[in-house]
């Protein structure tokens, strides 16, 4: 297992123009296209921690290099 960074782009929800990154660390096996398609239940929970704050869109990265999978304006189920 490879540590991953899940980078979730969130906006406020009283204040939808405002938005920044938020950083998920975790352990993940697989490619990086895995890894944006499995996301929606951290994001999920990440939520559902945070609920002022909506996520509008993710990608998935190795901490150490620049290769990306992006979930483009997806957004997470629930």
């Amino acid at each position: 297992m490879n540590p991953i960074d899940l980078i979730v782009t969130v906006c406020a929800v009283l204040s939808p123009a405002t938005c920044e990154e938020t950083h998920l660390v975790f352990n993940w096996s697989g490619s990086l296209q895995q890894c944006v398609m499995a996301a929606p239940p951290y994001i999920a929970q990440w939520v559902g921690e945070h609920p002022k704050w909506n996520a509008v869109r993710w990608r998935c990265e190795y901490p150490h290099a620049n290769d990306k999978a992006d979930a483009g304006k997806a957004t997470p189920a629930g």
